[in-house]
């Protein structure tokens, strides 16, 4: 599913209609809902969407690291747009941090951890202050 940004009004209800059914959605199926709805609600999208972005990467792509590593690259963006417009959400963006260093770590990409690993850093001097 492809999004814009803005989303129309058949697709936000299309989305909330599939969350709300009574039987459990796919990962896929429950990002997809969660990306056009974090188009008109950001607040309340944008952690829900970055949990699930990380259950599909580990349900569903965990034989394919470089597609897991994408979608995890994906949480830790909606954790820091989250970050962003509600600086208390500093916990989200550890854990999306977290588990994008750990995907990189299971793919032998040590170059890319140090940046990582500061950002982590940074987030969490900023929680203590």
């Amino acid at each position: 599913m492809t999004y814009s940004a803005h989303a129309s009004h058949d697709a936000v209800l299309r989305a909330r209609v599939a969350l709300l059914g009574s039987q459990t959605l796919p990962a896929r199926q429950e990002v997809a809902a969660y990306r056009v709805l974090v188009q008109v609600s950001p607040l309340a999208y944008l952690p829900l969407l970055a949990e699930a972005l990380y259950e599909y990467s580990r349900q569903d792509f965990a034989h394919l690291p470089e597609t897991a590593l994408a979608l995890r690259a994906e949480a830790v963006a909606a954790a820091r747009r989250m970050y962003t417009m509600e600086p208390s959400r500093d916990l989200l963006l550890i854990k999306a941090l977290e588990r994008y260093r750990e995907q990189l770590v299971l793919m032998d990409r040590k170059e890319e951890l140090g940046a990582v690993e500061r950002e982590m850093a940074r987030v969490a001097a900023g929680a203590g202050a």
